[in-house]
């Protein structure tokens, strides 16, 4: 394993890295429910889907798709909140404009138009709030997208951390393109982008003052151009989704448990990079639940898979894309892993997240 060290004397406890499994029956707000795991979806479908009551947010996509004057229009809406502001790879700046130009992407959309929001806490530097600023502009210009509006406010010192950015994106949606959760099917070949769990560790990595042998730099990038590349191949691809928070095994259980299928995945396929799963290795961690800004995965009918895995390959964002598995019939809302060792494990959909406050 690479060797670990920190990057000041003080010791570091990895008991402090993660927070405690919270209590299902909590009557308050805990961290676990903006993990993106089991106590997130619990949130939405208890709280905010019976209020706000619709058929149109009861998709539970990355993005809404609306039909407006004989277009079809995404639209989506994301807060991001990160610890430190900037890290390996990234930014919050990056985050923000990337995090709502993908969520748009996963419903086949090219984006064209974003808002941003910011919550900055009184105290805190203007020249970081440049930094951050210029940083989504670039990030904007990089993805061919334009923050079109926005709005300020400012908390008291102590009530809040710095800099929150909450972007709203819209995009147009190809015809022929019915990308959703429910469209998986048996036999639909799974894919990934690229190597996975990049993001989760880098951050980590500055945030705790961990040094692993090599820098670990985040993915996050911009992926219309890539869903753009593989509908190019075939406009019938069933389902995209960016493995954010909650990381891999969220994103593939919340397709199954939608979808009423099973998942197949063949871990070794699963392209993982040596930094990464020493990193996790050495802290725990399971590299299949670590949040990534920049991978998608998609669900391809098993006739298009060669093609559209050829397409993502040749595309910058996607040279280490792989098959990593199959929806099948059996255990349906369930994800199974074929082990290394030939055996296999039920992946589950995570309580919390691993690694709170990434993304």
């Amino acid at each position: 394993m690479a060797d670990l060290a920190t990057t000041d004397t003080a010791p570091v406890d990895p008991a402090t890295w993660t927070c405690p499994a919270p209590l299902r029956d909590q009557p308050v707000v805990v961290m676990g429910h903006g993990g993106g795991g089991a106590l997130s979806a619990e949130l939405i479908e208890q709280v905010f889907a019976p209020a706000y009551g619709n058929p149109t947010l009861a998709a539970l996509t990355d993005s809404a798709v609306l039909g407006l004057g004989g277009a079809r229009l995404a639209f989506s809406t994301d807060s991001h909140v990160v610890r430190p502001l900037f890290f390996p790879g990234g930014s919050l700046g990056d985050l923000a404009v990337n995090g709502t130009v993908n969520d748009l992407a996963m419903s086949g959309a090219r984006p064209t138009h974003l808002s941003a929001a910011f919550i900055l806490e009184e105290g805190v530097e203007l020249a970081v709030v440049g930094r951050v600023a210029r940083a989504m502009g670039d990030a904007a210009r990089a993805a061919g997208v334009t923050i079109a509006t926005g709005d300020t406010k400012v908390v008291e010192s102590g009530h809040g951390d710095g800099v929150y950015v909450t972007t709203a994106g819209v995009g147009l949606v190809p015809e022929g393109v019915d990308i959703r959760p429910q469209r998986a099917r048996p036999g639909d070949a799974v894919l990934v982008s690229g190597p996975i769990g990049r993001h989760g560790v880098a951050v980590l990595s500055v945030r705790e003052g961990l040094e692993f042998g090599v820098e670990i730099t985040s993915d996050t990038a911009p992926l219309a151009d890539l869903v753009a590349a593989m509908l190019a191949v075939t406009p019938d691809i069933h389902v995209l989704r960016d493995p954010t928070r909650g990381g891999l095994g969220a994103s593939l259980n919340e397709i199954a448990r939608a979808s009423g299928t099973g998942v197949r995945l063949r871990e070794r396929a699963v392209p993982i990079p040596e930094e990464v799963a020493n990193a996790c290795g050495f802290l725990g961690l399971d590299p299949l639940y670590v949040a990534n800004e920049g991978r998608l995965v998609a669900f391809v009918p098993p006739e298009h898979a060669e093609a559209v895995l050829a397409a993502m390959r040749a595309h910058p964002q996607g040279t280490g894309a792989a098959l990593i598995g199959e929806c099948v019939a059996e255990h349906p809302g369930m994800v199974v892993v074929a082990t290394g060792l030939g055996g296999t494990r039920v992946l589950d959909l995570p309580l919390g997240e691993q690694l709170p406050r990434i993304c």
